[in-house]
Protein backbone atom coordinates (compact mmCIF):
# COMPACT_ATOMS: atom_id res chain seq x y z
CA UNK A 1 0.00 0.00 0.00
CA UNK A 2 1.33 3.43 -0.96
CA UNK A 3 0.76 6.45 1.28
CA UNK A 4 -0.15 9.52 -0.78
CA UNK A 5 -0.52 12.09 1.95
CA UNK A 6 -0.31 12.29 5.74
CA UNK A 7 -2.77 14.45 7.67
CA UNK A 8 -1.90 15.38 11.25
CA UNK A 9 -3.98 17.55 13.55
CA UNK A 10 -2.09 19.52 16.17
CA UNK A 11 -5.09 19.66 18.47
CA UNK A 12 -7.03 17.20 20.58
CA UNK A 13 -9.14 14.54 18.94
CA UNK A 14 -11.85 15.65 21.33
CA UNK A 15 -12.47 18.89 19.51
CA UNK A 16 -14.69 19.22 16.45
CA UNK A 17 -12.61 22.01 14.87
CA UNK A 18 -9.78 19.98 13.32
CA UNK A 19 -8.27 21.57 10.19
CA UNK A 20 -6.33 18.48 9.06
CA UNK A 21 -9.43 16.28 9.37
CA UNK A 22 -11.41 18.77 7.29
CA UNK A 23 -8.62 18.86 4.69
CA UNK A 24 -8.48 15.05 4.60
CA UNK A 25 -12.24 14.77 4.10
CA UNK A 26 -11.95 17.12 1.11
CA UNK A 27 -8.91 15.30 -0.27
CA UNK A 28 -10.02 11.65 -0.25
CA UNK A 29 -11.67 10.10 -3.29
CA UNK A 30 -13.49 6.86 -4.03
CA UNK A 31 -11.08 3.95 -3.82
CA UNK A 32 -8.82 5.65 -1.25
CA UNK A 33 -8.20 4.14 2.17
CA UNK A 34 -7.65 6.20 5.29
CA UNK A 35 -5.23 4.60 7.72
CA UNK A 36 -5.67 5.74 11.30
CA UNK A 37 -3.56 4.61 14.27
CA UNK A 38 -6.59 3.94 16.46
CA UNK A 39 -10.28 4.68 16.74
CA UNK A 40 -9.76 7.30 19.45
CA UNK A 41 -7.43 9.25 17.14
CA UNK A 42 -10.17 9.73 14.57
CA UNK A 43 -12.92 10.71 17.01
CA UNK A 44 -13.56 10.57 20.74
CA UNK A 45 -17.29 11.00 20.43
CA UNK A 46 -19.30 7.96 19.37
CA UNK A 47 -21.69 9.93 17.15
CA UNK A 48 -18.80 11.65 15.34
CA UNK A 49 -17.00 8.34 14.86
CA UNK A 50 -20.03 6.57 13.43
CA UNK A 51 -20.86 9.56 11.23
CA UNK A 52 -17.29 9.82 9.90
CA UNK A 53 -16.96 6.12 9.13
CA UNK A 54 -20.40 5.99 7.50
CA UNK A 55 -19.78 9.15 5.45
CA UNK A 56 -16.42 7.89 4.24
CA UNK A 57 -17.55 4.36 3.41
CA UNK A 58 -20.65 5.72 1.61
CA UNK A 59 -18.24 7.71 -0.59
CA UNK A 60 -16.29 4.53 -1.35
CA UNK A 61 -13.41 5.41 0.97
CA UNK A 62 -12.05 2.65 3.20
CA UNK A 63 -11.15 3.30 6.84
CA UNK A 64 -8.49 1.14 8.51
CA UNK A 65 -7.64 1.26 12.21
CA UNK A 66 -4.18 -0.18 12.91
CA UNK A 67 -4.41 -0.69 16.69
CA UNK A 68 -7.79 -2.41 16.55
CA UNK A 69 -6.92 -4.31 13.31
CA UNK A 70 -10.23 -3.29 11.74
CA UNK A 71 -11.06 -2.13 8.23
CA UNK A 72 -14.37 -0.66 7.03
CA UNK A 73 -15.11 -0.53 3.32
CA UNK A 74 -18.84 -0.03 3.07
CA UNK A 75 -19.75 -3.67 3.55
CA UNK A 76 -19.39 -3.81 7.32
CA UNK A 77 -20.89 -6.86 8.95
CA UNK A 78 -23.22 -6.39 11.91
CA UNK A 79 -20.39 -7.72 14.12
CA UNK A 80 -17.93 -5.09 12.80
CA UNK A 81 -20.49 -2.35 13.33
CA UNK A 82 -21.12 -3.51 16.90
CA UNK A 83 -17.37 -3.64 17.64
CA UNK A 84 -16.92 -0.13 16.20
CA UNK A 85 -19.74 1.12 18.43
CA UNK A 86 -18.27 -0.55 21.52
CA UNK A 87 -14.75 0.74 20.82
CA UNK A 88 -16.14 4.20 20.08
CA UNK A 89 -18.05 4.11 23.37
CA UNK A 90 -14.83 3.29 25.22
CA UNK A 91 -13.05 6.20 23.51
CA UNK A 92 -15.87 8.55 24.52
CA UNK A 93 -15.85 7.19 28.08
CA UNK A 94 -12.08 7.68 28.30
CA UNK A 95 -12.46 11.28 27.08
CA UNK A 96 -15.09 11.91 29.78
CA UNK A 97 -12.78 10.50 32.48
CA UNK A 98 -9.91 12.70 31.30
CA UNK A 99 -12.13 15.81 31.42
CA UNK A 100 -13.40 14.87 34.89
CA UNK A 101 -9.87 14.33 36.28
CA UNK A 102 -8.76 17.59 34.71
CA UNK A 103 -11.65 19.48 36.33
CA UNK A 104 -10.96 17.86 39.72
CA UNK A 105 -7.27 18.75 39.47
CA UNK A 106 -8.08 22.37 38.67
CA UNK A 107 -10.52 22.59 41.59
CA UNK A 108 -7.93 21.10 43.96
CA UNK A 109 -5.31 23.56 42.72
CA UNK A 110 -7.68 26.50 43.27
CA UNK A 111 -8.42 25.21 46.79
CA UNK A 112 -4.66 25.26 47.47
CA UNK A 113 -4.50 28.85 46.20
CA UNK A 114 -2.83 28.03 42.89
CA UNK A 115 -3.92 30.18 39.99
CA UNK A 116 -4.56 28.58 36.61
CA UNK A 117 -2.19 29.27 33.75
CA UNK A 118 1.51 29.88 33.47
CA UNK A 119 3.51 31.95 35.89
CA UNK A 120 4.52 35.38 34.70
CA UNK A 121 7.98 35.42 33.16
CA UNK A 122 8.92 38.66 34.89
CA UNK A 123 8.42 40.03 38.37
CA UNK A 124 6.85 43.48 38.83
CA UNK A 125 10.35 44.89 39.48
CA UNK A 126 11.64 43.41 36.22
CA UNK A 127 8.68 44.88 34.33
CA UNK A 128 9.52 48.31 35.76
CA UNK A 129 13.16 47.80 34.70
CA UNK A 130 12.04 46.73 31.22
CA UNK A 131 9.93 49.88 30.77
CA UNK A 132 12.73 52.12 32.01
CA UNK A 133 15.28 50.57 29.65
CA UNK A 134 12.89 50.83 26.69
CA UNK A 135 12.26 54.50 27.58
CA UNK A 136 16.05 54.99 27.58
CA UNK A 137 16.06 53.68 23.96
CA UNK A 138 18.13 50.62 24.79
CA UNK A 139 17.90 47.92 22.08
CA UNK A 140 14.94 45.66 22.78
CA UNK A 141 16.84 42.54 21.74
CA UNK A 142 19.48 43.22 24.42
CA UNK A 143 16.83 43.93 27.07
CA UNK A 144 15.04 40.67 26.23
CA UNK A 145 18.30 38.70 26.32
CA UNK A 146 19.31 40.24 29.67
CA UNK A 147 15.91 39.40 31.18
CA UNK A 148 15.89 35.88 29.73
CA UNK A 149 12.74 36.35 27.64
CA UNK A 150 12.01 36.42 23.93
CA UNK A 151 11.47 39.67 22.06
CA UNK A 152 7.85 38.59 21.49
CA UNK A 153 7.37 38.33 25.26
CA UNK A 154 9.01 41.74 25.72
CA UNK A 155 6.57 43.26 23.21
CA UNK A 156 3.66 41.54 24.96
CA UNK A 157 4.68 43.17 28.26
CA UNK A 158 4.96 46.56 26.55
CA UNK A 159 1.56 46.13 24.92
CA UNK A 160 -0.04 45.15 28.25
CA UNK A 161 1.38 48.25 29.94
Amino acid sequence: MKVDKIFTDKCSGGTRNRPALTEMLRYVREGDTIICHSIDRLARDLQDLLHLVETLTDRGVGVRFIKEAMTFEGNASPMQTMILQVMGSFAQFERSLIKERQREGQQAARARGKLPGRRKSLSPEQITELKARVSAHEPKARIARDLGISRETLYAYLKAA
